[in-house]
């Protein structure tokens, strides 16, 4: 039942899919919800690899529309929450300011012109990077573009675990402040999961998939260091940012693949 409720917490959270009942906010619930963060990462990605194949099998729209649809998509799933935190960290960086000022930045409400800047060059880089995936789609494409929320959503639970709350109040000290780090041992298992099961089918899909872990790996390690670095610990907005760096990396890595390896 805890995983149940844990899953259905994250759904509350990071989606617009309507959860209408209560669900308790205790140890035993958080512990899963953060579990299950990858879970609910592959759901988005099937549901977009699912969107993504019905378009361009099932209707009449061109590559542009295509293109468009998926990533107005990938952003109302989220209900932008991500994008939130993507915009308010931008802003914050590109302060210049030292850590405690930073901190204050990403609190205010206002929206300055580094983060408009910063979501802009984001979104843009997306949809260049969608509409040429849609243009040369094949079966390959729909497993890899599902596993990628799954790798950005592993990266969040990695971060809200391992790096210390950047302060002493907000979702990401809420979190924390309950979860042991041995919480993350069932993320192994997922991906081993997917390896494993991918490799009945094709080995060229699991060593795809074992690539963009890898890529998950160092842009993880790299981002790691700078938000201790730049902020002095993690908040929920840096989550946020984190999910949305992770995943314009991987959909850049699977354009490159298209242009170099399955084309």
């Amino acid at each position: 039942m805890s995983w149940w409720q844990g899953f259905l917490i994250n759904l509350q959270f990071f989606t617009v899919f309507p959860v209408h009942r209560e669900i308790p906010m205790e140890q035993a619930q958080l512990k899963r919800s953060v579990q299950s963060f990858p879970l609910l990462g592959l759901l988005q990605g099937i549901l977009s690899s699912a969107l993504l194949y019905s378009l361009i099998e099932w209707t009449p729209f061109s590559t542009l529309a295509v293109a468009f649809i998926l990533w107005l998509f990938l952003m109302i799933i989220t209900g932008g929450i991500h994008l939130d935190g993507w915009i308010d960290a931008s802003d914050a960086f590109f302060s210049y300011q030292n850590i405690e000022k930073r901190l204050d930045i990403m609190k205010d409400p206002r929206t300055g012109a580094f983060g408009v800047l910063s979501v802009t060059v984001l979104l843009s880089a997306r949809f260049l990077f969608l509409y040429e995936i849609a243009g040369q789609a094949e079966m390959m494409t729909y497993l890899l573009i599902a596993i990628i929320p799954f790798l950005s959503k592993s990266v969040m639970g990695l971060f809200l675990i391992t790096i210390e709350p950047a302060k002493q109040e907000g979702l990401a000290y809420f979190f924390q402040n309950k979860m042991p780090r041995s919480s993350l041992w069932i993320y192994l298992v997922y991906v081993g999961l997917i390896i494993f099961a991918t490799l009945f089918s094709s080995t060229v899909g699991s060593m795809l998939i074992i690539l963009l872990c890898g890529v998950t790996v160092v842009v993880a390690w790299f981002m790691k260091r700078k938000i201790i670095r730049w902020f002095g610990g993690v908040t929920g907005d840096l989550l946020g940012a984190s999910v949305e760096g992770t995943e314009v990396v991987l959909w850049m890595i699977v354009w490159l693949l298209h242009y170099f390896v399955m084309g």
